[in-house]
């Protein structure tokens, strides 16, 4: 469904929209009030990973909260999302692309975010309320939330990836887990203790998520220009940068530390990995505390590894952005809703219940956050959201993403003509030479 300019694309999108609606898979779009006086704004949410009980603080719970809080000027519904990310931006660009006006409210990926306002699918946020949507939130958050130095999307929780480790196995493997540890430590001391390391190699988005980290963190970039057209960008993956990442996916799919099915681990995987007798370490979101069922007094967390020793580590940048869709018919009303499910209270209890980290800065001094991610982890989250880096905010990162996991897939396979080979197929599905 990948062509290669945002013209082709969109053209693409429409179509396949259209045919959805005439089989009436988008039966409701363009609902207005649900038949009552009090407009009903639609919010797609993604799953709430850490819990799916609306009663435990999901994004369910807080459109019902704001939806009380309005005094009868809204009412939030919300749709479900697909459970993976690279699914939910499909859903969402063919509802956009076809003209849905129940787009009032989404949950998005910052790398699709950048995609959707390229294409002009985005109301513009209130020049009045830029302020109370950039206020106290970390500043990784409000970058991702830009395109062209514009914000046109809203912070609401800020992801990062964090080091997870068993402290009795650290201790084993005579790792000093206070200082920076690198990828080959890892990996060595889990062949020493006979134990696992738990990453994301699936091909899906959280593959392109460790390989862009490995590349960053070895100072180099996926993308050296996101913001330039298709006919003029220019990749980084074919280097010493993309070498190095290709050199570390092959040791730990290699070696066996990256368990017997790296080829197909997902966060859900890698953490049930870390969770057996032998696992010992995990690059996995901050959800992963309050996911393990194990002995949590023997679970720490760290800083994402180095990808090289004498270069500070690149932890991913992830989360979720609020956007309204220009076809709302409730766009004011939609930020009024977005400004409230994104204030202090809200996006603190949503990562005390959730496990997913608030955009704002004052959250991490809330007594239940750290309750909630004791022994320093609240603290060690929000220093990797400093450090974080997002995948490239580019309007193409769609295809990138896909061509990019295709050749890197197996990771078993992965070797140093891995970057230079998956480098030209990327240029070519952009250019339309190749498809995905």
């Amino acid at each position: 469904m990948f062509m290669n300019t945002s013209k082709s694309r969109r053209r693409v999108a429409v179509a396949a929209s259209m045919a959805m609606l005439a089989t009436g898979v988008l039966a409701g779009c363009g609902g207005d009030s649900g038949g009552g006086s009090t407009p009903t704004l639609t919010w797609y949410i993604n799953p709430d990973v850490g819990n799916s009980d609306a009663s435990k603080g999901g994004q369910a719970t807080l459109a019902a909260n704001c939806t009380k809080n309005s005094g009868g000027k809204y009412k939030i519904k919300v749709e479900l999302l697909p459970n993976s990310a690279s699914d939910q931006r499909t859903q969402l660009l063919r509802r956009l692309a076809a003209g849905d006006s129940s787009m009032d409210i989404m949950s998005a990926d910052p790398a699709f975010v950048t995609e959707f306002a390229a294409a002009g699918y985005l109301a513009p946020i209130p020049a009045g309320m830029e302020k109370n949507f950039t206020e106290d939130r970390v500043q990784s958050s409000i970058d991702a939330s830009m395109y062209k130095g514009k914000l046109t999307s809203v912070p609401f929780w800020a992801n990062t990836q964090l080091l997870w480790y068993k402290k009795s196995v650290a201790e084993k493997a005579g790792l000093d887990m206070s200082k920076p540890v690198t990828w080959d430590q890892l990996v060595s001391a889990a062949q020493k203790t006979n134990t696992k390391v738990g990453v994301q190699a699936k091909l899906y988005e959280g593959y392109a998520v460790w390989i862009n980290a490995l590349v960053a963190g070895a100072g180099g970039k996926l993308v050296e220009n996101p913001s330039a057209t298709y006919e003029n960008i220019k990749l980084g993956l074919d280097s010493e940068a993309g070498k190095k990442a290709a050199t570390i996916i092959n040791k730990v799919a290699t070696s066996g530390v990256g368990g017997p099915a790296v080829g197909s681990s997902d966060e859900t995987a890698s953490l049930t990995l870390f969770q057996a007798p032998n696992g010992g370490f995990l690059v996995n979101w901050p959800y992963t505390y309050g996911a393990y069922t194990g002995d949590k007094k023997d679970v720490a967390a760290a800083i994402y590894p180095r990808t090289v020793a004498d270069k500070d580590s690149a932890p991913p940048f992830g989360g979720i952005q609020l956007s309204v869709g220009k076809n709302s018919k409730h766009t004011d009303l939609a930020y009024q809703a977005i400004d409230c499910i994104t204030n202090q209270e809200n996006t603190t209890a949503y990562m005390v219940a959730s496990g997913n980290p608030s955009s704002r800065k004052k959250s991490y001094d809330d007594a239940k956050v750290k309750e909630a991610f004791p022994n320093g982890i609240a603290a060690q989250i929000r220093t990797s959201l400093d450090k974080a880096v997002p995948r490239p905010l580019s309007p193409y990162w769609g295809d990138v993403s896909g061509a990019l996991q295709l050749k890197f897939s197996p990771p078993s396979a992965v070797n140093q003509q891995t970057p230079a080979t998956a480098q030209k197929y990327i240029l070519d599905v952009l250019k339309g030479k190749a498809l995905l």
